[in-house]
C-alpha cells in the first residue's frame, strides 16, 4: 500500500472519494495517467499496489462515495494498462466490480456498470472469461428499480455485444476455449420464465446474438429455452411478443435447414403450448407442430399420440387460422403409415381419441372417431386387444346430438361387430339406451337402425333385435320398440331387400325363417303384427289376428298406430297389395282383413275415410271372375304354424293386458294414499280424460 501511496498524490485519493462525480472522474483520469507511466516503466509491483489500494480502501469501503471512486479508479487503471490489463483482470480488477452490482446503493450499481463498460472496451476478448457472471449480473440489473441503473446496464449490455465496432461474436469464436455454452444454457434456462419485461427483452436479445454465431450451436440447445420463448408470446408488451416471435421464426427456419434436430423434446413443449389460452401462442405452436410432422420422420413416431391430443381440440378452435393448420396437420398424420414395432403407440392414440369423444365440440368428436376408424382399418388385430378399454366410450356417442358423430360411430361398431359377441353387446346396449331414453328412440332411433342395416346387413340386425325383444321384461317399452322397428321396416329404402324377402315368406324358406323370427317379438304390438302379416301376404292370419282383438286392445295408442298403418297402405311400399285388390276373388282374406281394420276405426276419423275410399275402388267379384284364392296359408306348402302363432300372439297380448292392469292398480293405490291426494288424483284424471277425448284422432 505504501508503494501506491507514494505514486498517487493525497489530493487524488481525496477527490476519488468526493461526493461530486466530476471530481471522482478527474481523479480517475489522473490514476489512469499514473498507471500508464508505471506500465511504460515496467513497474508491475507498483501497478499491483495501486490496484490493491483501489480495491481494499475504496471498492470494498463502507462509504458509498469511496466505493464509487474505487470502481471508476479501477476502470481508469484498466485503460492505463491497455494491453497489460488482461493479467490483472481475473484476480484483482473484475471481481470487486461484479460484487458492486449487488450493492444496496443505486449510485454504486450505476458506477459498477460504468466501470465495467470502460473495462470491456479495453480488454475485448479477454472479457469473455467473465461472460456467465456478467450475464447473470446484467440480467438482474435490467430489472433494477432505479431507471439510471437500468439505462447504464442496457448500455453495458450493448457494449458486451458490440465492442469498438467489433462484434462479441468474433470474441466468443476466438476464445471459444474460455466461453462454455454448456455452462451458459442452464443459467439461461433458469431465467426464461421470469415475467419482468426488461429481463425478457434482455434474454431474447442474447438468444438472438448467440444464435447468430455460426460456431455456437444454439439450435442444439433450443429445447432448453423453447418453452420460455413460447411463454413470451403472450406477454402484454407488443415489443416482447414481436421479439420472441422473430426469434422463434428464425429457429424454425434453421430447423427446416438442419439435418440433426431433437424433435422429440421440443414436441413435448409444443403439445403443451398448443393448449395455451393465448390465441397467438396456440397458432405458433400448431404451426411448429405442422412443420415437425412434415420434417420429423421416425423421430416423431413415439410422440404421435401427444401430437394428436394437441391437434384435436385445435380443430374446433374459435380462430380460423388455427383450425386450418390443425386440420392440415391432422390430414398429414392420417396419411402416414407407421409401424407399431417402431414406436407407433396404438393404445396411446386410442386413449387420446377416447378422451376427446367427450369434447363439447362436434368437429373434435368427429375427428376423434375418424382416428379410431383409421386405426381399426389399418391395425384391426392390435385395436381389438384394446376393445375393453374403449368399447363403453364408443357406445355413448350413439346418443350424440350430431348425426355425423352417430353415423361415424356406427361405422366403427360395424367394423367391431364382425365378431358376433360384440355385435350382440351393441344391440343390448342400444335396447338399454332406448329403454331409458324414449326421446332418443323417437328422434334418432330410425337413423341408428337404418345405418346399422346398411353396414351390417338388415336381416342380421332385425333378427338380433327381435331375439332380444322377445323376452323383454318391460312390456310397454317392448311394444314401443317393436312399433319403431316395424315403421322403419315398412318405409326405409335401406330395408327394401328385407321387405322383398318377407313378401315371399309363404313360399321361400329364408323368408319363412325371417317371418317366424320377427313374429315372436312383433307380438308385443298388435298393429306391428298385422303389418308384418300384410307384408308377408299372410292375409288369412292377418284377418285372424284382427278378429282376435278384444276390447282392452283397442285403446288410443292402438288407434294411433292403426291410423299410421292405413296411411302406409297408400304408400309405394304396399302398391302390390293395392293391385291385389283388383282380384278380390283371388285375395278374399286380404279384403276381409282390410274390412276388419275398417270396422275398428271410428267412422269420423280421417283414416276411416281413407280406407273406406280405397275399398270402394275394389271391383265387384262378378267383373273379375272366379280366381283361385291366394294369400292364404292353406294354399301354400310352407310349414309356418299359424295356429301356434295366433296362440302366441294372444298369450303376449294377455301379458300386456295384465301388465296394464297392474300398473293402473298401482297408480290407484298411490293416488288414494290420503283423501287430499285422492281428490287431486280424481281431478287430474277427469282433466286428462277430457283432454284425450277431445284430441284423440287429430294428428
Amino acid at each position: 500500500m505504501a508503494d501506491a501511496l507514494s505514486v498517487i498524490p493525497p489530493s487524488v485519493l481525496r477527490n476519488l472519494s468526493d461526493k461530486l462525480y466530476e471530481k471522482r472522474k478527474n481523479a480517475a483520469l489522473e490514476v489512469e495517467g499514473i498507471v500508464k507511466q508505471l506500465a511504460q516503466a515496467g513497474d508491475h509491483d507498483k501497478i499491483t499496489a495501486v490496484i490493491n489500494l483501489l480495491v481494499t480502501e475504496f471498492a470494498y469501503s463502507p462509504q458509498a462515495n469511496h466505493r464509487k471512486g474505487g470502481l471508476i479508479g479501477l476502470a481508469g487503471t484498466t485503460v492505463g494498462l491497455t494491453s497489460e490489463a488482461a493479467q490483472h483482470l481475473e484476480v484483482q480488477i473484475v471481481p470487486p466490480v461484479l460484487n458492486s452490482f449487488l450493492d444496496q446503493d443505486s449510485g454504486v450499481r450505476y458506477s459498477a456498470c460504468e466501470a465495467l463498460y470502460n473495462i470491456a472496451k479495453v480488454v475485448r476478448g479477454d472479457f469473455i472469461v467473465f461472460f456467465n457472471q456478467i450475464f447473470d449480473a446484467l440480467c438482474k440489473l435490467s430489472a433494477d428499480s432505479d431507471a439510471n441503473v437500468q439505462s447504464a446496464a442496457h448500455l453495458l449490455d450493448r457494449s458486451c455485444k458490440v465492442t469498438n465496432d467489433q462484434s462479441i461474436n468474433q470474441d466468443i469464436v476466438t476464445d471459444s476455449d474460455q466461453f462454455s455454452i454448456e455452462e451458459f444454457i442452464p443459467m439461461l434456462r433458469e431465467r426464461m420464465n421470469v415475467l419482468n419485461p426488461y429481463v425478457r427483452q434482455f434474454l431474447v436479445g442474447w438468444i438472438t446474438v448467440l444464435d447468430s454465431v455460426p460456431e455456437i450451436d444454439m439450435l442444439g440447445f433450443l429445447p432448453d429455452f423453447l418453452d420460455g420463448l413460447f411463454n413470451m408470446l403472450s406477454d402484454s408488451s407488443h415489443e416482447i411478443r414481436q421479439q420472441a416471435d422473430s426469434a422463434l421464426s428464425e429457429f424454425l427456419q434453421e430447423i427446416k435447414n438442419s439435418p440433426n434436430v431433437d424433435y422429440g423434446r421440443m414436441a413435448e413443449i409444443l403439445v403443451q403450448r398448443a393448449a395455451s389460452p393465448d390465441e397467438f401462442t396456440r397458432l405458433t405452436a400448431i404451426t411448429w407442430i405442422n412443420e415437425f410432422v412434415r420434417l420429423g420422420g421416425d423421430q416423431l413416431v413415439p410422440y404421435y399420440a401427444d401430437i394428436i391430443g394437441a391437434i384435436l381440440p385445435c380443430i374446433s378452435d374459435k380462430e380460423e387460422k388455427i383450425r386450418v393448420v390443425a386440420r392440415e396437420t391432422n390430414d398429414e398424420l392420417h396419411a402416414i403409415h407407421s409401424d407399431p414395432a417402431k414406436g407407433f403407440d396404438i393404445g396411446a392414440i386410442l386413449s387420446i381419441a377416447k378422451r376427446q369423444l367427450t369434447s363439447e365440440w362436434e368437429a373434435t368428436r368427429v375427428e376423434a372417431l375418424n382416428w379410431i376408424a383409421t386405426l381399426l382399418a389399418r391395425y384391426r388385430p392390435e385395436v381389438i386387444t384394446y376393445l375393453n378399454d374403449i368399447f363403453d366410450s364408443l357406445l355413448r356417442p350413439l346418443s350424440d346430438p350430431s348425426d355425423e358423430v352417430v353415423l361415424l360411430v356406427l361405422e366403427i361398431h360395424a367394423c367391431i361387430a364382425e365378431d358376433a359377441q360384440n355385435f350382440r353387446y351393441l344391440v343390448v346396449f342400444l335396447i338399454h339406451t332406448f329403454r331409458s331414453n324414449h326421446i332418443l328412440l323417437e328422434k334418432r332411433g330410425s337413423l341408428i337402425i337404418r345405418r346399422l342395416c346398411v353396414l351390417l346387413e338388415s336381416e342380421r340386425v332385425y333378427r338380433e333385435f327381435s331375439t332380444m325383444l322377445e323376452d323383454e321384461n318391460d312390456l310397454e317399452f317392448a311394444s314401443i320398440m317393436v312399433q319403431a322397428l316395424n315403421v322403419i321396416l315398412l318405409i326405409s329404402y335401406e330395408l327394401t331387400n328385407l321387405r322383398e324377402l318377407l313378401k315371399k315368406a309363404l313360399v321361400n324358406p329364408s323368408g319363412k325363417d325371417l317371418f317366424v323370427c320377427l313374429y315372436s317379438s312383433w307380438c308385443h304390438s298388435p298393429m306391428a303384427t298385422i303389418s308384418l302379416c300384410l307384408l308377408a301376404q299372410a292375409y288369412d292370419h292377418a284377418s285372424a289376428v284382427i278378429h282376435s282383438l278384444v276390447e282392452e286392445d283397442i285403446d288410443v295408442k292402438f288407434l294411433i298406430q292403426l291410423d299410421k298403418l292405413v296411411r302406409l297402405l297408400e304408400a309405394p311400399v304396399f302398391v302390390y297389395l293395392r293391385l291385389q285388390l283388383l282380384e278380390p276373388g283371388g285375395y278374399p282374406w286380404l279384403l276381409k282383413a282390410l274390412y276388419g281394420l275398417l270396422m275398428l276405426l271410428p267412422q269420423q276419423s280421417a283414416a276411416f275415410k281413407i280406407l273406406k275410399a280405397r275399398l270402394k275402388t275394389v271391383p265387384p267379384l262378378s267383373l273379375t271372375g272366379n280366381s283361385r284364392s291366394r294369400g292364404s296359408s292353406e294354399n301354400t306348402d310352407n310349414d309356418i304354424s299359424f295356429a301356434a302363432n295366433l296362440q302366441q300372439f294372444k298369450s303376449m297380448q294377455r301379458q300386456h293386458q295384465a301388465h296394464l292392469i297392474t300398473r293402473q292398480l298401482s297408480r290407484i293405490s298411490l293416488s288414494t294414499s290420503s283423501p287430499q291426494d285422492a281428490q287431486r288424483s280424481k281431478g287430474r284424471s277427469r282433466s286428462a280424460s277430457s283432454s284425450t277425448t277431445s284430441g284423440q284422432f287429430h294428428h
